[in-house]
C-alpha cells in the first residue's frame, strides 16, 4: 500500500509516517516511480506506535519496544526494558508537571498582589 493508504487505514498524516521511517521505526520499500509503498503489517505497527506515543512516550522511546511492535503492544505484557522506560518517562511528566504547577502559582501570587485579591482563579 502507497503511504496515503497506510495514513488513512491508521489515522495519521503521511509526514507522521515519513518520521517514523526516518526514526528506524517502519520501513518501506520503493516503487518504480519512486512512491514509498509499505506492506499490511506497517499497519498494526503504525497503530502500535501511536499508541505508545499517546500514552506518554517519545519516539526514541518507542524504540525500546520494537521487537514488540508487530504484535498487540496492548494487551502484551511489558518486559523490564519497557517498563524502565515507561517509568523513567513519568518522572520526566511527573516533573514537568510540577514546574508547571509552580509556574501557575507563582503567577497567580503575583496577580492577586497586583489586583488585590480580585481574580477568580480559572476553572
Amino acid at each position: 500500500m502507497r503511504i496515503g493508504e497506510l495514513a488513512e487505514a491508521t489515522g495519521t498524516s503521511a509526514r507522521a509516517l515519513r518520521h517514523y521511517e526516518q526514526a528506524g521505526l517502519i520501513s518501506s520499500e520503493r516503487a518504480l516511480n519512486g512512491y514509498r509503498v509499505y506492506d499490511e503489517p506497517a499497519v498494526v505497527r503504525v497503530r502500535n506506535i501511536r499508541y505508545l506515543l499517546a500514552a506518554g512516550l517519545t519516539l526514541d522511546d518507542v524504540r525500546v519496544f520494537l521487537p514488540c511492535l508487530d504484535g498487540d503492544v496492548a494487551a502484551a505484557q511489558p518486559s523490564e526494558k519497557g517498563l524502565r522506560v515507561a517509568l523513567e518517562r513519568l518522572a520526566v511528566l511527573d516533573e514537568r508537571i510540577a514546574a508547571q504547577t509552580r509556574a501557575r502559582d507563582r503567577l497567580e501570587a503575583a496577580l492577586r498582589e497586583k489586583t488585590g485579591d480580585r481574580i477568580r482563579p480559572a476553572a
